[in-house]
């Protein structure tokens, strides 16, 4: 029964590596590549279907299910990437004031919060860590499912929480978004033109991140030195919609003419890229 059992096991691994490697694959090619009858093959990949290791697209092929990608994206996140994102997080928190989060696909339709750097506001949004929120409501949901617009980030105001307004940018790996970083910020400080701004400089941090987790010899950062940022320039003041000055909107470490300026510097530098092209 034992060595039956481990037999078993071993089969519905091969399978599931197939269908990571190979997906979508076909019932009838996972058999053959897998040395299995097409019975048994059916059967292995049922079960792991109905446990979410696996899915069947609208052409019938299988390929990799949430709770694979979500065991992956825990893994990397487990040994690379909390680590890897933390000192941007930081920086992200300390020059806009708001909290900053990393997020996985968590079980089902939805995201799951793995790490949180808080804001300095004295009013911020605290921590959800550990917490999923659904991908249909979210910011940070419609990035982890693909579909981040060419702005590179998605802004949603009370999607999930009555009164915050979550911006989110998404982390790639190997062309496949993996995690979301994200600013929750409260929707009274989150004026048309304030989240625009954070919106692009979030954007460029993901990117940023993107790089460091698969370099590439066009993006691949010096080992010993890094290229210092644009001179600052005049920025125009800031919109009459930011409200009166209040211990929670006049304690950030940042003013509103930092990221005006730094949102036009990353739409400056997108300008010229495309004017190469």
């Amino acid at each position: 029964m034992a060595e039956s059992s481990a037999r078993a096991v071993d089969r519905a691994l091969a399978l599931l590596v197939l269908t990571c490697e190979n997906g979508p694959i076909s019932l009838s090619e996972a058999a053959r590549l897998a040395a299995l009858p097409v019975s048994t093959a059916a059967r292995l990949l049922r079960t792991l279907e109905a446990a979410g290791f696996v899915v069947r697209g609208p052409d019938s092929g299988y390929g990799p299910g949430p709770r694979m990608v979500q065991l992956g994206a825990t893994a990397l996140s487990n040994q690379h990437l909390i680590g890897l994102a933390a000192p941007a997080m930081k920086q992200l928190s300390e020059q806009t004031g708001e909290s900053a989060y990393l997020s996985v696909p968590g079980h089902g339709e939805t995201a799951l919060y793995i790490s949180i750097t808080e804001g300095t506001h004295s009013v911020r949004h605290v921590s959800w860590v550990g917490r999923t929120v659904p991908t249909e409501r979210s910011a940070v949901g419609v990035v982890l499912r693909g579909e981040t617009p060419e702005a590179g980030y998605v802004a949603v105001a009370r999607g999930v929480e009555d009164d915050v307004t979550a911006i989110a940018a998404p982390i790639n790996l190997g062309g496949r978004t993996i995690a979301g970083l994200s600013l929750l910020v409260p929707s009274y400080r989150a004026s048309d033109q304030r989240v625009s701004a954070l919106g692009c400089l979030l954007a460029q941090v993901a990117a940023d991140l993107s790089n460091q987790i698969l370099p590439t010899p066009s993006t691949m950062p010096s080992p010993t030195t890094h290229e210092p940022p644009p001179p600052t320039t005049a920025a125009p003041d800031p919109p009459d919609g930011e409200g009166p000055a209040s211990p929670a909107n006049s304690a950030t470490p940042s003013s509103p003419h930092n990221l005006l300026a730094l949102a036009g510097r990353v739409r400056a530098r997108r300008g010229d890229r495309a004017g190469a092209r």
